[in-house]
C-alpha cells in the first residue's frame, strides 16, 4: 500500500514531526510506504535530516487558529487553483490514500483527493481544517482543535476520530548519565530542574518567564533551550542562573534530569512531556496569543500561568509536584500508542 501525505508549513517543526511520525509508524507497523508533499517554498530541513526526498506542489496556509475573515477569504481562493493542482499529482501517483495534515496540508490533500477520486483522511486541529475537511472525508482531529473536547456528534456526515498527537515513541528512552555529562559546570544535580520550552524557536514572553523565575530563584537549575525569535530574547536569557543550552537533538537524555517543565499549550512538546511523565506549567498566550485550552484535556496534568505571575504558578506546582505527576502517568500510555491508533484509522479507510 502507497500514501501521499500533503503538509503544511515549511517541513521544518511541529507540523513536519507530526506527519513524519504517522508516516514511521505506517512504515513500521503496517508495511505502508508514503510519499512526502510540501509547499514549493519549503525548506524541507526535518525531511533532509531523515534523508528523505519529498514532491512539491501549492499548499496554501487554510487561515490557522485566528484567521481573520479577510484571510479566509484570500484562503479559499487559493485553494481552489491549489486544490486542482493536487489533484494532478495524486493521479500521477496514484497512491492508495492520501492524507492531509494539518492547515493548508489537510485542506489541499483532502480536496485534491476529492477531484482525483481517490479516497482521503484529514488530520486536523484549526477551524478551518475541521470545517473543510469534515465535509470531504473521515477526519482525525487532534487536542487543539476546539471540538476536542465536545460530545462525539455522530450524525455528521463523515466520522470524525479523536486522538492524541503522535510522537516519536522512543522520546522516553533517554539516558540520565548523558544528560548529565552534556551539561554545564553551573549544573547543580542535588538541586530540583525545571526546564522552559516553546518549542524549537524561544519566543518573547517565554524568555521573559525564564528571566523573571531566574532572578529571585537560584536554588534551581534553570534551562531553557531554543533558537531565540529576536535580540530582545538574547538578552532576556542573558543571565547567571540560566543554564540556555540552545538547539538540542538530545532532547530524551536531557527529559530524563527534568522534574518541571514550562511551556506552551500546543504541540508535539507537551506530549513528549506527558509521554515522559514529566508535570507541565503552562504560559497563556506565548505563540501569537493562541490559546488551546489542553489543560481541560490533560485534566490535572497541568497549571497556567500568565507572564507576570510565572514565579507563584511555579512554587505551587512544585509543592504538588508528586499529585501532578499521579495525574500525567493517567494519560501516559494513551499518548504513546496514538501513532499506532491513527494508523489503524488510516489503515482501515484504505481498505474501505
Amino acid at each position: 500500500m502507497k500514501a501521499l501525505m500533503f503538509i503544511t508549513g515549511r517541513g521544518i517543526g511541529g507540523d513536519a514531526g507530526i506527519a513524519y511520525n504517522i508516516l514511521k509508524s505506517l512504515e513500521e507497523k503496517y508495511n505502508m510506504t508514503s510519499k512526502v508533499v510540501l509547499d514549493n517554498s519549503a525548506q524541507g530541513l526535518l525531511f533532509k535530516k531523515h534523508d528523505m526526498n519529498w514532491l512539491t506542489t501549492p499548499i496554501p496556509a487554510a487561515g490557522g487558529h485566528a484567521a481573520s475573515k479577510t484571510k479566509l477569504a484570500k484562503a479559499g481562493i487559493s485553494t481552489i487553483t491549489a486544490g486542482i493542482k493536487a489533484a494532478n499529482l495524486i493521479r500521477k501517483e496514484n497512491p492508495d490514500i492520501v492524507i492531509g495534515v494539518i492547515g493548508g496540508g489537510a485542506v489541499i490533500g483532502c480536496v485534491g483527493a476529492k477531484l482525483a477520486h481517490k479516497p482521503s483522511i484529514g488530520i486536523v486541529s484549526t477551524p478551518t481544517d475541521t470545517k473543510v475537511c469534515s465535509k470531504i472525508t473521515e477526519i482525525i482531529m487532534l487536542p487543539e482543535a476546539t471540538q476536542f473536547t465536545d460530545t462525539p456528534n455522530n450524525s455528521t456526515k463523515n466520522k470524525v476520530h479523536r486522538a492524541y498527537i503522535p510522537i516519536n515513541t522512543r522520546i522516553i528512552n533517554g539516558d540520565e548519565k548523558i544528560a548529565k555529562e552534556k551539561m554545564p559546570s553551573n549544573y547543580d544535580p542535588t538541586k530540583p530542574t525545571i526546564l522552559f520550552t516553546s518549542g524549537s524557536t524561544l519566543f518573547d514572553k517565554m524568555a521573559q518567564s525564564v528571566r523573571i523565575y531566574a532572578e529571585t530563584n537560584p536554588e534551581t537549575n534553570i534551562i531553557v533551550i531554543g533558537y531565540p525569535l529576536n535580540k530582545q530574547c538574547e538578552e532576556y536569557i542573558d543571565h547567571p542562573n540560566i543554564i540556555n543550552l540552545g538547539y538540542v537533538d538530545w532532547i530524551n537524555d536531557l527529559y530524563k534530569i527534568v522534574d518541571l517543565t514550562v511551556t506552551t499549550d500546543d504541540g508535539l512538546t507537551l506530549h513528549e512531556l506527558i509521554s515522559c511523565k514529566i508535570p507541565v506549567v503552562i504560559v497563556i498566550g506565548v505563540k501569537y496569543g493562541r490559546y488551546h485550552n489542553l489543560s481541560s484535556v490533560f485534566k490535572g496534568a497541568m497549571l497556567e500561568t500568565k507572564v507576570e505571575n510565572i514565579t507563584k504558578t511555579i512554587n505551587e506546582a512544585l509543592e504538588n509536584i508528586e499529585t501532578i505527576k499521579l495525574n500525567v502517568g493517567k494519560y501516559s500510555k494513551e499518548v504513546l500508542d496514538s501513532p499506532d491508533k491513527i494508523g489503524k484509522i488510516i489503515i482501515n479507510k484504505t481498505k474501505k
